[in-house]
């Protein structure tokens, strides 16, 4: 009977022991699982979207705006003597409600807010362009996508800041000394938008709206904007301005057809 007894302890105590030698070793660095995936394994690469052109459509459309604008303000640049040297002593306005001939609204972004789940689009390389010239962002508004290049630079004779405060992606602050540049930059996820001041002097203000496909605008005098290559589908168009603020529309754009939406601010 001892001998039976003596049998069945070391039976239920060898496995104990070799579990907790096995825990040990893993606290201390030892032995540990195989991994399912290894570096060595070759990353799978991305698969990018492309429009069938047999059946790609148009997107035609156009932001209005009635009723009275708000009057522009003078921008006083008395702080900064070479920035009033730059316009010859001449006024300069902040309009950020620009309106044009037949009533088109300017410098508003739009852009396909959402229909394009699932899809994703190549990375653009082509640089977009940011000029600091006469004391100002040139362009006020635009737009980039996720991941493109971004080329900063000044090409006044006074040194400024640029410096982007977004909520969706990392914060830069720079100074640019006069006439230098370009600095490059990306913004890694979509935001629209993200609001660009600049440190040194308070009345500069540009807005970018980062998108990651390649269907968006800025309105010009005229409100129009338009959209090729655009695949079949049931889209919502957005468009943003930064004192107007956002409208949304639906727009299905059907088999090598032409959609047309509209906006109107009042």
């Amino acid at each position: 009977m001892l001998a039976l007894s003596m049998s069945l302890l070391r039976r239920n105590v060898a496995p104990a022991l070799g579990l907790a030698a096995t825990l040990i070793a893993a606290r201390c660095g030892g032995t540990r699982p195989p991994e399912t995936k290894t570096a060595a394994d070759p990353a799978k690469p991305v698969e990018y979207f492309h429009v069938d052109p047999a059946t790609a459509g148009t997107v035609h459309g156009r932001i209005a705006f009635t009723g009275t604008k708000p009057a522009r303000q003078v921008i006083s640049m008395e702080a900064e003597a070479g920035c009033q040297q730059a316009h010859a002593g001449h006024p300069v306005y902040d309009e950020p409600v620009m309106v044009g001939k037949g009533g088109g609204l300017a410098n508003a972004f739009v852009y396909i807010y959402a229909g394009l789940e699932g899809k994703t689009f190549e990375p653009s390389k082509e640089p977009v362009n940011l000029d600091q010239n006469g004391c100002m962002f040139v362009p006020r508004v635009f737009g980039i996508r996720a991941a493109q290049p971004l080329e900063v630079k000044n090409s006044d004779a006074v040194s400024h800041n640029i410096h982007p405060m977004p909520q969706n992606n990392r914060e830069w602050n720079e100074q640019q000394g006069p006439q230098s540049g370009p600095a490059e930059h990306k913004f890694a996820r979509r935001e629209v938008m993200i609001p660009v001041k600049c440190n040194v002097h308070s009345w500069m203000h540009a807005y970018i709206g980062v998108v990651e496909h390649p269907y968006f605008a800025v309105t010009g005098a005229d409100g129009s904007f338009e959209w090729s290559n655009v695949p079949p589908g049931d889209y919502t168009i957005a468009v943003w301005h930064e004192k107007l603020g956002e409208q949304t529309r639906q727009v299905h754009v059907a088999a090598s057809a032409r959609a047309e939406v509209e906006f109107t601010y009042q």
